[in-house]
Order: structure tokens, then C-alpha cells, then sequence
């Protein structure tokens, strides 16, 4: 049977999942005995021998669940609601204006940057001007990425952003759509100036 961790969330727990998984622990140890005769009158009551999984039900019963799956889903969500909040990544500014240096006034990149982790940050620009949800043609993305950028090479713009799973391609290559995704935080102040910069 899963092992079950006292919640010590603050977050609400209307259906009180997490105080009768705390409270199967805490009794336990004295109503090991009433548990053991719930056991033993469900097993008399059958004709044939419970296999595994009748067992586990059982068990699951005694400790005031309807079935071992609800006693698994009620662990998992516990499991769940007891995870740290995530850490909002840190913005680096810098990184960011470095990025927005090589884009002009309308938008457009500029230059190719020469670091990779600058590419993958520009690339969130031409992905955020991408009609979402539309399928395109090869020949209809390549015009689309030739209007916003100015160094003549809008084949390696598309293999880019197909790399870094921002595009997503038919294995015959002959349809394009953008992938929705949330932008990472730099993503986000990275569109915010060059928007800013836009006429």
C-alpha cells in the first residue's frame, strides 16, 4: 500500500482528502485490530480465496476509502498539493537588451546573433508574429519569416525555430503550424521592448 505524508499545505481541501489520508495514519496503530476483523468478515463472506487486487480493496475499505484506487488518487493529489511552488525564473536584463539590439524600429532581426542563447531568444519573436493555430506551406512560412528579418536567409530561420520546437512540421515537410507554448520570462520583457520600440 502507498505510504501516506502528513499535508502540510495551506491550500483548500474541500472534499478533506488530505485529513482522512492523516487521519488512516494516525489510527493505525490502534484500530489495527478493528481493520484486521473488517479483513476477515469480507474474506469469510466469499466463497473463494480474494485474489490481490480484492485485498488491496479490502484494505482500502478498512481504512474508510471505497476502493484502492480512490486511496491511490487521494495519496497522488496529497502528493501534489505538498510540492514546493515553482521558483519564477530570474530575468537577466542584460541578456535580454542584448537580444533586443539586434532587432530595428519596425521589429525586424537585424542579424543572425552569433550565441546560441541569443538565438533561441530572438527566435521568440518571429514566433510571437506566426498566426497561431494556421497552417502554413513551406513556401507561405518562408515569405512570412522573409518580411521579418533582413540578413536574406529565411531557411535557416525556419530550421531554428522547427529546432527549438517552436514550429512544428508534416514529416513530408509540406505544412507548417506555429506550437503554442508560454513564452519563458525573457521571452516575455524580450517581445515587451521590441514592441515598445515598434512605431
Amino acid at each position: 500500500m502507498p505510504s501516506c505524508k502528513t499535508a502540510t499545505s495551506d491550500r483548500p481541501d474541500p472534499a478533506g482528502t488530505s485529513s482522512r489520508i492523516s487521519d488512516v495514519k494516525d489510527r493505525l496503530p490502534s484500530d489495527i485490530s478493528a481493520l484486521a476483523r473488517r479483513l476477515n468478515t469480507e474474506i469469510g463472506a466469499r466463497e473463494n480465496k480474494p485474489g490481490h487486487l480484492e485485498l488491496l480493496n479490502m484494505l482500502a475499505r478498512g481504512a474508510g476509502f471505497r476502493n484502492f484506487q480512490h486511496f491511490r488518487a487521494a495519496a497522488t493529489a496529497q502528493d501534489r498539493s505538498e510540492q514546493p511552488e515553482a521558483v519564477p525564473e530570474a530575468v537577466d536584463h542584460a541578456r535580454v537588451e542584448q537580444a533586443a539590439r539586434h532587432f530595428d524600429g519596425d521589429g525586424r532581426l537585424v542579424r543572425w546573433p552569433a550565441k546560441v542563447s541569443q538565438q533561441a531568444l530572438c527566435l521568440w519573436v518571429l514566433w510571437s508574429r506566426l498566426e497561431p493555430r494556421q497552417a502554413f506551406t513551406e513556401w507561405q512560412i518562408n515569405k512570412e519569416l522573409q518580411a521579418l528579418h533582413l540578413f536574406g536567409d529565411y531557411a535557416i530561420l525556419r530550421r531554428e525555430l522547427f529546432g527549438y520546437g517552436l514550429v512544428s512540421r508534416t514529416r513530408d515537410g509540406r505544412e507548417y503550424r506555429r506550437v503554442e507554448r508560454q513564452p519563458t520570462r525573457e521571452a516575455v520583457e524580450l517581445l515587451r521592448r521590441v514592441r515598445r520600440r515598434a512605431p
